[in-house]
């Protein structure tokens, strides 16, 4: 709810959310601005994905392919929602559109991997 009412779900509101707007007086986000987001971010992120994935273990479907793929689209999807703004304000305007998508693609994969949980302890007993 945070990111879609503070940056928005659209190509332009990310890109003026980063780069300014001077029509509506935003303006751009700076490189140390962007390192004082993303520092706290990056450690809920990955204590956070590290205990749920930790989970995983304790689960029957531990050791396939699924997992394993959940896990690398997981952790990728994460850094690539935390460093795109980076390429965003270098001018790269089409990380835009993988801010997005890795954003969605991290909050799917995490309800997934909680899906899987939480359906091991009530159907596996």
């Amino acid at each position: 709810m945070i990111f879609a009412d503070k940056i928005g779900f659209s190509y332009e509101s990310v890109l003026h959310y980063y780069l300014g707007n001077e029509a509506t007086f935003t303006p751009a986000k700076t490189y140390t601005g962007l390192l004082k987001i993303i520092l706290p971010h990056i450690f809920a992120f990955g204590l956070f994905v590290m205990v749920v994935l930790h989970f995983v273990i304790f689960t029957k479907k531990r050791n396939t392919k699924e997992i394993t793929f959940i896990i690398l689209l997981t952790f990728l999807s994460a850094f690539l929602e935390l460093f795109s703004p980076f390429l965003i304000l270098m001018g790269f305007s089409f990380f835009v559109y993988m801010k997005i998508i890795s954003f969605f693609l991290f909050q799917v994969t995490l309800l997934y991997i909680l899906f899987i949980l939480f359906k091991s302890i009530i159907y596996d007993k």
